[in-house]
């Protein structure tokens, strides 16, 4: 299932239709015009001036280009997403190792230098799609780095840490040097990435007993996240960047999408072990209802077309309003949206794994799995309320009752709790649907 930007754009995918791109060596590394265009009408001192301010200002050159076709996903883009996605089911893994408030902090850190990192790569392809060789065998690069930290994560601060901290550090230097050959703006933020990943290779040294992570490792890793957030404070990314609208909605839509999918592929794999089919059968109600709870989420990201009117949001706003929507609503927005994400699937996790021997508990998993569906609603309402894109009401009571369903858990059993908030939502999509202003019929 594929969201529906996407099919409108297999055109221009891998460069087999029309891209906003053009050949290495007619595009400096600057984003400016060629050295050779000419002016409009032949004018050459026109020409000249026109490439000096292009140089001053590749942002504004790229956002000139205005009767290009909207750049769209491209499939290595989708496969970078992929790899990505395995990060947060790894994520979701550590989380389940103990549900504890170590585990908690643990997912924060590492989710938090891995979502600016994914964003970093967004803007690099949004800015120019991959279509080159080079650019392309430098993202599978990139991948490998994310790859190599989401092997490294279920004990990302104990025995491999410090693999951990050399794939973040690869993921950062490969995409300054991608996001180079495209707007040479990125040296003003590279060194704030790069310090970031070289104080998380330095905390993977910091090695106590056991191979476990002395406190000064931990406010490494804490001083790291802060040197990457607080960048923009410093480098503001204003008038630096452009963004493309369309391709920035598709591809944080093509995130979730595949966020969903690999959260149901990890809840059953190796399932099916029971001693008795009554067992087994358990189990796969427990891995359906999983199954529809995602699907719940699916519909509320996706069934009301969210994409389309923020795609349509951010074309009609400025340049410079544009960055900062993008910055509040992508990256902010789905902070929640996607920790949200992880949480439930270590909560549905849990709740598969009791299936056989239905009981209450633990408390940690329950608490996980309705903080999780509050904060994917949070996530959403966010986006939703700073897009104009929907309605936010009902989902933020959703979100509020979503919370106390930890008693559920608690006292009954995980499975009990995940249908109720699967309950839950549904009627909030019911009661969402029922309040929508009815469709135009158009006469035959």
């Amino acid at each position: 299932m594929v969201p529906a930007g996407h099919r409108r754009a297999s055109r221009g995918r891998d460069g087999r239709g029309p891209v906003t791109s053009l050949p290495d060596e007619a595009i400096p590394a600057d984003g400016g015009p060629p050295d050779d265009a000419p002016g409009p009408g032949g004018d050459a001192a026109h020409a000249a001036a026109t490439r000096a301010a292009a140089r001053q200002h590749p942002a504004r050159e790229q956002a000139a280009r205005a009767d290009e076709p909207p750049l769209r996903v491209t499939t290595l883009e989708l496969f970078f997403d992929l790899v990505f996605a395995f990060t947060l089911t790894q994520l979701a893994t550590l989380l389940a190792s103990g549900f504890t408030a170590a585990d908690v902090a643990r997912v924060l850190l590492i989710f938090g230098l891995l979502w600016w990192m994914y964003e970093g790569y967004a803007w690099l392809t949004n800015a120019r799609p991959p279509v080159h060789t080079a650019e392309r065998l430098l993202l599978l690069l990139g991948m490998a780095g994310f790859l190599t930290i989401g092997l490294a994560i279920p004990d990302g601060f104990g025995g491999t840490s410090l693999e951990l901290g050399l794939g973040y550090l690869a993921v950062v230097v490969v995409h300054a040097v991608l996001y180079f050959r495209v707007n040479r703006n990125i040296v003003r933020v590279a060194p704030f990435n790069v310090a970031s990943a070289l104080l998380v290779t330095v905390a993977g040294l910091l090695h106590g007993p056991a191979g476990s992570v002395r406190p000064a490792g931990y406010a490494l890793w804490i001083l790291a996240l802060a040197v990457q957030l607080g960048s923009p404070l410093v480098v503001h990314p204003k008038g630096l960047f452009e963004l493309r609208p369309a391709h920035l909605s598709e591809r944080h839509s093509a995130l979730l999408l595949v966020a969903l999918g690999e959260s149901v592929a990890a809840i059953g794999v190796g399932r099916l072990a029971g001693d008795s089919g009554a067992e087994n059968a358990r189990l796969i109600v427990a891995a359906v209802l999983g199954l529809a709870l995602a699907a719940t989420l699916w519909w509320i990201v996706f069934g009301a077309g969210d994409e389309e009117k923020a795609e349509r949001v951010l074309t009609a706003v400025s340049s410079e309003r544009r960055t900062a929507l993008a910055l509040s609503a992508f990256f902010y927005g789905n902070i929640p949206l996607l920790l949200g994400l992880i949480a439930m699937a270590a909560g549905v996790g849990e709740a598969v794994g009791h299936a056989t021997r239905p009981v209450a508990g633990p408390v940690g998993a329950a608490a996980v799995l309705a903080a999780g569906a509050a904060l994917f609603l949070a996530g959403d309402v966010w986006i939703r309320r700073l897009l104009r894109t929907g309605p936010v009401a009902l989902r933020t009571a959703a979100a509020l009752l979503a919370l106390p369903t930890t008693a559920i858990g608690a006292l009954v059993a995980l499975d009990v709790q995940l249908i109720v908030i699967t309950v839950l939502l549904v009627l909030m999509l019911i009661l969402e649907w029922r309040q929508s202003p009815p469709r135009a019929v158009s006469d035959p």
